[in-house]
């Protein structure tokens, strides 16, 4: 495994604010993933998902509802752990851009005409997280930590 590889997926330059911006982020998307894939909180489900992303061209809806939900909701869950932050976020960040190119931006800005203001708003959040990462608090410093002792991490670039 390369060692600059594992100090750049998993070091983070994010103090608290990282936690901060983390977790209501990451609950959100994951509560929005749930609704495409589970149905919960007044979603419609995998199949009604499938069948609504269908008809506005992004076929073929169960695999597209399956991507935009997953990535939504275990992304989501990452996040607000603090967990492999950056592939997470980078995810969620270009799921947002699908949103906001295929579903909103023809609505203009504002979300009372269904625009794009709060995927933009996820969409910046997440950039931010992948750019930072997950900060002090996130699983990210135990998996460096470890990876560190077997080679891979801190202790290794840093000769120790």
């Amino acid at each position: 495994m390369n060692t600059q590889f594992v100090q750049t997926l998993f070091r983070s330059s994010g103090g608290y604010a990282a936690l901060v911006l983390r977790v209501p982020v990451g609950l959100i998307l994951a509560a929005h993933g749930a609704q495409k894939l589970f149905g919960w909180f007044g979603g419609y489900g995998l199949e009604g998902t499938a069948q609504w992303l269908a008809s506005i061209g992004l076929a073929p809806g169960t695999l597209m509802a399956l991507l935009a939900g997953g990535a939504e909701f275990f992304g989501g869950l990452a996040l607000v752990l603090g967990l492999l932050t950056r592939p997470a976020a980078l995810v969620s960040a270009v799921t947002m851009l699908v949103a906001i190119f295929a579903v909103h931006i023809g609505n203009g800005l504002f979300m009372a005409n269904n625009g794009y203001e709060y995927a933009l708003t996820l969409f910046v959040a997440a950039a931010a997280l992948a750019i930072q990462g997950g900060g002090r608090f996130a699983l990210d410093n135990l998996l460096l930590e470890r990876l560190g002792n077997a080679g891979y991490g801190q202790s290794a670039v840093a000769g120790k």
